[in-house]
């Protein structure tokens, strides 16, 4: 059996890489698309929209349900980019204890 010192210095040290990875998190930026690339939405590592790029065929005088739709779209593609890079880079951060961390609240493993 490892000996307390030791174990403690381990959770510090993943500790540390949690709290790196969360800074590295909040720098994220991901991209999501719809309508085959006609409506294109940024959203930042803590999830707020930061850019929406509609194609100019869609700016056309009826089409306001389907630029809605897309945006939409674009937004939950972008979400699921997102939530997948956040799980795989604490899942990183955490290394070896990620498996014991599995079921912590708040913590996307």
């Amino acid at each position: 059996m490892k000996d307390l010192g030791s174990i403690m210095k381990q959770a510090q040290a993943m500790q540390q890489k949690l709290a790196d990875a969360q800074a590295k998190l909040a720098e994220l930026s991901v991209e999501g698309t719809s309508g085959g690339g006609m409506v294109t939405v940024t959203l930042k590592g803590g999830g707020a929209l930061s850019g929406v790029v509609i194609d100019d065929s869609l700016l056309t005088p009826g089409e306001g349900d389907v630029v809605a739709d897309l945006i939409v779209a674009a937004h939950a593609d972008a979400k699921r980019k997102l939530d997948a890079k956040q799980a795989e880079m604490m899942r990183e951060a955490a290394g070896p204890m990620a498996g014991m961390m599995g079921g912590m609240p708040g913590l996307p493993f």
